[in-house]
């Protein structure tokens, strides 16, 4: 009797399924992974604003003269998208839309990036949907603390 080489359709089969559970497994892991690394320049930028909004609280004062619930980003010194060209906060994931700012009181505001709401960004991040940085830079996901 002649000895064959090679592999039955058993093992094959045996191969393919390993394979295809280690897939299943990895594939929405490194997702999460992949949403949590382009999530860090919508963190990045958030951190950006938080700074220009300590700057713009330490410069007016608690008795500045204007309305704290009327500040924009553009008050805060950021540049925003006009016409084609590309605003401050205008990145690879994020657009300016994404960003906003509410203050409530002096030295008392939250700063959201909400990934929905970037304009022409195919490829933003699915989840979280919204994170939020307040000015005591502690950070929400979706409106749970992290």
């Amino acid at each position: 009797m002649k000895s064959r080489k090679g592999f039955t359709l058993i093992e094959l089969m045996v191969v393919i399924l390993i394979v295809g559970i280690l897939a299943a497994v990895a594939i929405p892991i490194m997702r999460g992974r992949i949403d949590s690394a382009k999530w860090s320049e919508g963190k990045a930028a958030a951190g950006s604003i938080r700074t220009a909004a300590r700057a713009f609280c330490a410069e007016k004062g608690p008795g500045w003269g204007g309305t704290w619930a009327n500040v924009t980003l553009a008050d805060l010194g950021f540049n925003l998208t006009l016409a084609a060209e590309a605003g401050d906060l205008d990145g690879k994931y994020f657009s300016d839309e994404a960003y906003a700012i509410d203050f409530t009181a002096y030295d008392t505001y939250d700063v959201t990036v909400t990934a929905g709401d970037s304009v022409n960004r195919d490829d933003a991040p699915s989840t979280p949907a919204v994170i939020e940085l307040d000015q005591a830079g502690n950070w929400t996901e979706d409106g749970v603390a992290q």
